[in-house]
């Protein structure tokens, strides 16, 4: 039965619409992750998922494997100055060094080191994570995920808030093309649990198909395609609305490969005419927000995240009453704009 609240013709689809199986299919997407070979889930034959063995430079270390020690890349990627396999390839590259020594990967250390890397100068901090700051952006099309452009074009980071130390780190990416939910974050650990393949965190879509499909394509999605840098296949297909040569499916995918849903629908000879991400694991994107648009993730949002990921989950981030203000405005702002109304100022606190 086509979703009710699916979109009509050419329409595309509300934000806050949900799949219809998303949520009952939870057991049986779990299930798939243990019934999927090495080879599908992509672990072994994906590029940069190997870790480096922390014996390669074991005598090169500044301090010997002990209680209160850290490997440096994790250090460096919970400040929030990058994913771990960035920091792995920077200290790789003799980008790092530690108290005035070049880093060498399998270095650990400890509290109070003196770490620098990129210009800027931290003191290691062991065992104890900061407050992690989570984004969820609505990506409209026609924006790049990268920093930096030599074409100039739009990027997804113009529209996020600034942060007074560390930086966001995109979990995953769109293509220039494609819509949707993104996510940001200010802990590198995170950000990498959550893309790292062996994860198996589900991405959901709602794609427009122009071509004809027929349940035999269908059930070979559903299966398995033999893409060039692997077998891939969508772990759950639920067809809407659409007429003439124009359908609208919601597809899951299991991975974050590289224009993996545009290739598997390409595979079998049809267009994908629009394509946006609705779901990130458990986070959808609220009605309220508009492309373009951001949403900072509250405590209890977080601590699901980490548990998605298998990570405890941080501390709670302390807000001042200036935080709380600012945030209490912008969430009025978004809804406001989401009704066409102009933005309500909070009235005034008594002091």
């Amino acid at each position: 039965m086509p979703r009710k609240d699916m979109p009509r013709k050419d329409t595309p689809q509300d934000d806050s619409s949900r799949s219809a199986r998303s949520r009952n299919d939870r057991s049986r997407n779990d299930k798939s992750r243990n019934d999927r070979s090495p080879s599908d889930r992509g672990g072994s034959d994906r590029a940069g998922s190997e870790k480096p063995r922390d014996d390669q430079s074991r005598n090169e270390q500044p301090h010997p494997d002990k209680p209160g020690d850290e490997k440096l890349q994790k250090v460096l990627a919970t400040a929030g100055l990058g994913s771990r396999r960035e920091m792995e390839r920077a200290i790789a590259a003799g980008r790092v060094t530690v108290n005035g020594s070049l880093a060498t990967l399998g270095a650990r250390v400890r509290n109070g080191d003196k770490i620098q890397y990129a210009g800027k100068q931290i003191t290691a901090k062991v065992a104890t994570r900061e407050a992690t700051r989570v984004l969820l952006y609505n990506k409209p099309e026609g924006q790049i995920c990268s920093r930096s452009d030599p074409e100039k074009r739009p990027s997804v980071y113009d529209n996020l808030p600034s942060l007074k130390s560390g930086r966001w780190i995109s979990v995953g990416r769109l293509d220039f093309n494609t819509s949707g939910l993104l996510l940001f974050t200010t802990d590198g650990e995170l950000a990498n649990k959550l893309m790292h393949p062996s994860s198996m965190i589900d991405r959901e879509y709602l794609v427009r198909i122009q071509g004809e499909v027929d349940s035999d394509m269908l059930k070979r999605l559903r299966e398995g395609v033999q893409l060039e840098d692997g077998t891939a296949r969508f772990t759950d297909i639920v067809e809407g609305s659409g007429e003439g040569a124009n359908h609208w499916f919601y597809c899951v995918v299991m991975e974050g490969r590289n224009r993996e849903v545009r290739r598997l629908w390409e595979s079998q000879e049809v267009r994908v005419s629009r394509l946006k991400r609705v779901r990130f694991g458990n986070i959808f994107i609220p009605s309220h927000v508009r492309a373009g648009q951001w949403i900072e993730l509250s405590d209890a949002e977080i601590a699901d995240l980490c548990a998605t990921a298998g990570l405890q989950p941080p501390p709670k981030k302390k807000y001042s009453d200036a935080d709380k203000r600012s945030r209490d405005r912008h969430q009025q702002r978004l809804r406001a704009s989401s009704r066409g109304a102009a933005p309500v100022k909070p009235k005034k606190r008594s002091s």
